[in-house]
């Protein structure tokens, strides 16, 4: 450090065997350009909404390429486990599973905390005060991974233990060089449906003919079924069927279905907006 900054007459650049540089060794013009095109890049992602990484009060570190695609993904489970669940859990688990483990993945848990109070709260939800409102809420929010995804590449999972007991989880994964995002697991059901801005998700005892009210009646209300998926563990026990609409169902049309095939469970999710 020079006693005047910056230096520009000293004994010490006469001598070959001493390199001199500025009291801050990167304040090149190279360098100045880099970091103005850093902070410019840093700035656009703040407007937009997305996740800043070299921000001091975000957690976690420099995020992997191979993690970045996961970033939206983790964050659509979130709000669809907030539309299944319906209230705010107790105790929130955010799984990963898979080869991006060997990479840090504390964002992903912070996209699906971004997620599941999207929806909840009426401020506008950020990476930085996510786990804020989960901390105010009393939840409890753990990240758990494992190399080991016996059936996908990566899965995410989030799930969480509502105030009755009742356990909720979402699985997803990216699918092939476009990552695509699809729903891989709702609780104990195995789904492989592609995630849609506007889903159905019901539970009900399995029968004959349910398949058939359900798109009687989202034809009558002008509502066309992109894609479904029916799962059930055994013939005639609890089934699950996801379905992916084109628009928005009204709660009447949902009630309508939930009666007639007699669903447990009725869910609306929306991802638009």
């Amino acid at each position: 450090m020079y006693a005047k900054e910056p230096c520009t007459d000293s004994p010490l650049f006469e001598l070959d065997q001493v390199v001199c540089t500025p009291h801050l060794g990167a304040s090149t013009d190279e360098a100045q350009e880099k970091a103005g095109i850093a902070v410019a890049k840093s700035v656009r992602l703040a407007l937009a909404g997305e996740l800043v990484p070299d921000a001091v009060n975000v957690q976690g570190g420099v995020i992997a390429e191979d993690v970045r695609p996961g970033l939206p993904l983790a964050e659509k489970l979130g709000r669809m486990f907030t539309a299944l669940a319906g209230e705010v859990a107790v105790r929130l688990d955010v799984e990963v599973y898979g080869e991006i483990t060997q990479y840090d993945v504390k964002v992903l848990e912070l996209s699906a905390l971004k997620g599941v109070f999207e929806d909840v709260v009426d401020e506008t939800v950020s990476y930085v005060n996510a786990p804020l409102f989960a901390q105010e809420r009393g939840v409890e929010v753990r990240l758990t991974t494992s190399s080991e995804s016996p059936d996908h590449k990566n899965v995410v999972t989030v799930r969480g233990t509502l105030s009755g007991g009742e356990e909720v989880s979402v699985s997803g994964t990216l699918a092939g060089p476009k990552h695509l995002q699809k729903i891989v697991g709702i609780g104990e059901h195995d789904i492989d449906l592609t995630l849609a801005d506007h889903m159905v998700v019901l539970r009900y005892q399995d029968r004959p003919g349910v398949v058939g009210t359900v798109g009687r009646i989202l034809g009558e209300a002008g509502l066309n079924i992109a894609g479904m998926q029916v799962s059930r563990a055994d013939q005639g026990g609890e089934a699950l069927a996801v379905l992916s609409v084109d628009d928005t169902v009204p709660p009447a049309v949902l009630t309508e279905i939930a009666n007639e095939i007699g669903a447990s469970s009725a869910r609306f999710v929306n991802l638009s907006d």
